[in-house]
């Protein structure tokens, strides 16, 4: 699986330790940044980066999926939500990781790297990569609701406020 990662100055130990761990278990990286250490910069381009990557690969059919930290992970999974298509989900534990996955089909994680331990952090990355899309009614109709609201501003018959 292709996996393109992104981050700010907060997580670059992380990314660097990511992959590494990520190769060594088979899947394609795509690192989006930042290559080197800067306490200024700014993670909104390199989350949408990572985030559009994902969406594009996707598109055309290739396996992939995306994850973004920094800080907190609040402000990536945020830019990375500006990227139509992408489904980012904020993860802080194993429980999140998997339901990110199963009732969501989210794309993008994003994980706070000042509030996890690299191993942590690192187990709830290999288990939203290996926790599958439950498929359930209920869910794809959720999805389907999102993807609509993106491409048009309204969801047909649910009520939305304008």
């Amino acid at each position: 699986m292709r996996i393109h990662i992104a981050t700010d100055h907060a997580g670059l130990d992380f990314s660097k330790h990511l992959i590494k761990h990520l190769t060594n278990a088979g899947h394609e990286v795509v690192d989006h940044g930042p290559t080197s250490y800067d306490p200024l910069d700014d993670y909104p381009a390199f989350c949408i980066n990572a985030a559009q990557g994902v969406v594009n690969d996707q598109t055309n059919g290739i396996e992939a999926l995306g994850i973004v930290f920094g800080g907190s992970g609040n402000g990536e999974q945020i830019a990375a939500n500006k990227v139509t298509g992408a489904r980012a989900a904020l993860v802080w534990n194993i429980s999140t990781a998997q339901l990110a996955r199963q009732h969501n089909d989210a794309n993008v994680i994003s994980i706070g790297a000042r509030q996890h331990s690299v191993e942590d952090a690192t187990t709830f990355i290999d288990t939203f990569i290996a926790e599958p899309f439950s498929g359930e009614e209920r869910h794809v109709r959720r999805i389907a609701q999102l993807t609509e609201y993106e491409a048009t501003g309204d969801i047909a018959g649910k009520g939305i406020e304008r």
